[in-house]
Formats: C-alpha cells, structure tokens, sequence
C-alpha cells in the first residue's frame, strides 16, 4: 500500500492535490504567453523593458540562427551569462530549436568552464562582452567541441540614454579584442528570420537542460533533465504557490498579464533561480527584474534594493543570506519594501529570527521550499500561510510529488513516519539521470513498490502533521549562500600545489552564508606554504564561493584503516 504522506489537515485550502496536463515542449510556455500577453512586460532591465513579443521573436531568430550554423535536435549549447535579458531569448530559442541548454556558472573558473564543456560536449556558447567572462570562455573552449562563440554586449538592452552614456564613459562592459571568427549576438539576431525550424521533441524523453552539480557528493556531473520534468513543476509550484494579491485577501495562484513582478536575483544559471524566477515568470505571465550582480553597490546590495524601490516586485525567490543581507543592510529604513507580498527560501535552513525580522520589515510572508537541481527544482513546500507555515520545516511534498524515508544504508527499506531516514523522491520532476553516468545513476536510484525514486542524500523525517524536516546531510556536501559546495572538488585543487600531502575539507557555520569552506592541510616533509599562498592558489582554480575561508595545518587528519579521510571527525 502506497503512505500518502500529505494526507493531512494543513493542506492549503483549493490547492489541487495532483497535477495533469504539463506533457508538452517547454518553449511552449513562452508562446502561449507571448500569444495571449504580447505587449505585456516580461523583463526590466536598467530602466528598459522588453515585451513578451519582443522576447518571442528573438528567440524564435535565435533558434533559426541556430539550426542555419548546423545545430540539431539533441546538440548541447551552453550559456554563459549572468542574469542578463538576453539570457531568457537565447534559453528559449536553443529549446525551439531542439537542442539542450547547457546552462554555466559565470563565475567559473576556465577551467571549471573547460569541464562542463568537455563533458556536455556543447557545440557552441553564448557568452557577456566582458573582459574577464569572454576572457574565460576563450581560455577554456581549447580542446573542447565547442565551434561557435557568441558575444552578448549589453548595450542595445539600455535605454538610449544610458547606452549613449555609458559608451561615451567607458561604463558598458566590453572585452578588451574580440576574435575575428566569434560572432556578435545582436548581429546573429538582426540576420536571422524570425522562424524557428520545425523540431518534434518528446517531452518525457527528451533532455531540455543540463545542470551540472556533484548530486550529493564528488566532481559535477551533467543532471539531463527533460521538457516534462520543468512543465509539471511549473504547473505544481503554481498550483501551491499562492500569494495574497492585495491587502485582506486570501491567497490564491498568480495572476497572469501583468499583476506581479518577481525578483530576478538568483542566478539563473541555477536550478532555483531559472524555475523559481526566469521560467515561473513566462509560465504565470509576468514582469521579471534582471539583477546580474546582488551584491553590487556599496554597501553590498544597495543597487538590488533600489531596483526593489523603483519596480515594487511582489514575489521574491531567495536563499536565506539574501534575506540576511536585506535584513541587515545598514540602509535598509531608506528602501520602501513594501510591495512583497511573498517570497520563497531554499536552498539552507532559515533562521526563525531571519524570517520574523524580514516579515516585520516588509510585511510579507516568507516560507521555505525544498528542491534540488535533480528534480527541476521544486520538491515541497510550506503552505503559503502564516496559519499553516510550520518554520524550521520544508512542509508537504508539492502536488503530483511522492517522497518516502528510507533506511539509510540501503535506501530500499520505508520507514515509518517519526522516524529519520533518508529523504526519497519520486515524481515527473525527477531528472532523467546524469550524462554518461550509469555509475552514479546505480547509486542515487531506487525502486520502491515499483517506482522510481531519487536519494537525495538528506536526513529527514515527517512528523505526525505530515511536515517534513531536513535533520542532516547523508553525505559531505556543504551549502554555502545556497550554492552546493563538494569537498573532493577543493581537496583536488589543494592536492595540486606541490606542497600539499593532504587535505581534507569541511563546511562550518557562518552567520551569513549558512556556512563556510575550512580546509585543513598536511604538508609534505621538508616544504612549506602559507595560508595566504595557499589561498591564492585557490584562487586560481576555483570560483569564489568555493575557496576556503578557512585553513588549518595539521600534521593529523584523521583517516579509517583503509585510508579515507574522517570529515566527521575533523567537524
């Protein structure tokens, strides 16, 4: 017999328990919205908008461009860019043309850039005018598949005003040379004919994107995950997300055409942040704010909350320090936050204090979701209402969604509820596997009365109200500002520097980032490093929130009797 958790009186009340009718192309939800809200808003960026009909047609040239230079339905094309509005129109038209994004962190190093295109085998990337990001993309593309480079300027997304301005400046971001043969975005667009080619995708079968994370522990590997797996999560997160679209009113489904702006400050480039803001924005048909940079200004996120006070955003997706650092900004009595009415966090546990401070500040309801880039991303949530939303919990799996708590040592046994385990899911948002990876796909699934079901690799149980609660990590993954953080990929960087016998790498708490990188170090007889010798090596190898913040030497780290480091031990 099949336990339904989610059997239980907290359910929000109208919200569907089971979800039907997402089985088609993801790029439908562009032209669905496109075709019933053409003039309606979809980004804002620096003072400009562009339209659902504007978005439409650029995809649609880039696809044609696209299947004009040879891509075909299956090829991989990776995107490069941080929260930009070309980032939506280039997403969009490698779908319509029947290819697979491959979406890549722009903050990477060359040569963590270098592995997710080697692995993916992308054939082409699109990628900022910036000196260090194009800088990046050319180091990197060498010994890949990669055959075509297209550079996205800013520019002609400014208004004209600013765009004057900011050439005459120098203030428009711009590599320094371009190579002769990489092509310019606007110039691929005016080229091309807004007509995408005519491609038969099966959305159940066929990969949509390609996210690249370690699972629960090792380097990245390439999670494929299908057109199904993001449309039914869509729908499910629209079924369960209700806000409250005025003062005194129950919360309901977003309205469409116009009636919310969300918060585009999550990398999009990332599992939470593309479902969460980019593609829950086109779904629902509504504006989206483009913050490339949240930290930019001085102090740190002073531009995000201007672009709060100037575009009144009503939704806001978040990982925990985001609302820390709103919470704490030294200026914050000077920003008119009034306009959120809700936002969802993931990504870490959210300190109650955080969210009752953040709650009185702006007088919205802040409640925590649960995913992982595995499942598109969305797992459960929390009722949508103060009344119901128990904090510290990542409430009820979302419609449509099965999770079970299974023995930890073999992942085959159901647990009853009240006891820990680890956390199980099945579900249409479930990944299709990870990329030429059957090792890893025979390790992270199992079969439970005949289903399919993804170990996640979280400790969790399910109290007598049905909630369910992250406990602890099965795994050594650490979660630093929401971001998946693998100790083997930092003990492999550390392990290059000559002087380095041993390393090992934990996460520990940090007030504001939930918690922080710690290596400690052996080194070889007879040689020496620093600290700051070893911090700058990192530097080199890995992006920011990836490097220690933390290095102890040590002359004993810990180890079993067949030699594998004890990172419990050394927490």
């Amino acid at each position: 017999m099949t336990t339904v958790y989610w059997e239980t009186p907290f359910w929000p009340k109208g919200v569907a328990r089971t979800i039907s009718d997402y089985h088609y192309p993801l790029s439908r939800i562009l032209d669905d919205t496109a075709q019933k809200y053409p003039e309606q808003t979809f980004t804002l960026f620096n003072g400009k908008a562009r339209t659902y009909a504007q978005t439409w047609d650029t995809a649609n040239r880039v696809a044609n461009f696209l299947a004009q230079y040879g891509i075909k339905k299956g090829d991989r094309v990776a995107i490069f860019l941080p929260n930009i509005p070309q980032f939506p129109e280039i997403f969009f038209g490698i779908l319509k043309a029947g290819a697979v994004c491959v979406n890549c962190n722009p903050m990477y190093t060359a040569s963590e850039l270098n592995h997710q295109l080697s692995d993916s085998g992308a054939r082409m990337i699109f990628c900022m005018d910036h000196p260090t990001l194009y800088d990046t993309v050319v180091t990197a593309i060498e010994h890949t598949d990669v055959e075509t480079v297209v550079i996205c300027n800013i520019k002609s997304y400014l208004p004209a005003a600013k765009a004057l301005m900011g050439s005459l400046l120098g203030k428009i971001p711009k590599a320094a040379r371009h190579l002769e043969e990489h092509l310019n975005f606007d110039d691929i667009v005016a080229d091309a004919a807004p007509s995408p080619p005519v491609v038969e995708i099966d959305p159940e079968k066929d990969a949509a994107v390609m996210l690249y994370t370690g699972g629960t522990t090792g380097v990245p590997k390439g999670a494929e995950l299908t057109h199904t797996n993001f449309t039914y999560d869509l729908k499910a997160a629209h079924e369960f997300f209700q806000i409250s679209h005025a003062p005194g009113e129950a919360p309901e489904s977003f309205r469409p055409g116009g009636a919310h702006t969300i918060l585009g400050v999550l990398p999009w480039y990332h599992s939470f942040g593309l479902t969460g803001a980019m593609l829950f924005s086109v779904f629902s048909g509504n504006r989206l704010i483009c913050i490339p940079d949240p930290r930019a200004g001085k102090p740190a996120f002073t531009d995000m909350l201007k672009a709060v006070v100037k575009y009144r955003p009503t939704f806001v997706p978040g990982v925990p320090t985001l609302f820390v650092a709103i919470t704490n900004h030294p200026h914050l009595k000077k920003y008119d936050l009034s306009a959120i009415k809700a936002c969802i966090c993931a990504g870490a546990p959210m300190p109650p204090e955080v969210c009752r401070q953040f709650e009185e500040k702006t007088g919205a309801i802040l409640f925590e979701v649960y995913g992982l880039t595995e499942t598109a991303p969305a797992v459960t949530s929390n009722p949508p209402t103060k009344e119901h939303r128990k904090i510290g919990s990542i409430g009820f799996p979302i419609p449509g969604t099965d999770v079970k708590i299974v023995d930890i040592d073999t992942g085959t046994t159901i647990l009853p509820i009240g006891e820990e385990g680890e956390l199980a899911v099945h579900g249409p948002q479930v990944m299709k596997g990870y990329w030429k990876r059957p090792d890893a796909n025979a390790e992270t699934f199992t079969t439970l009365e005949d289903k399919r079901y993804f170990l996640t690799g979280d400790i969790a149980r399910i109290d007598e109200d049905g909630y369910i609660s992250i406990t602890d990590r099965k795994k050594d993954m650490i979660i630093v500002s929401g971001f998946n953080v693998y100790p083997r990929e930092i003990e492999d960087a550390l392990y290059a520097h000559p002087s380095v016998a041993l390393a090992a790498v934990v996460g520990v708490p940090d007030e504001k980032q939930g918690e922080a990188v710690k290596a400690f170090v052996a080194l070889k007889p007879g040689l020496t490093a620093s600290e700051a010798e070893l911090m700058a090596f990192c530097k080199e190898k890995l992006t920011g929130y990836k490097r220690p913040r933390f290095i102890e030497f040590t002359d004993d780290i810990p180890t079993s009797n067949v030699g594998k480091v004890l990172r419990r031990a050394l927490k």
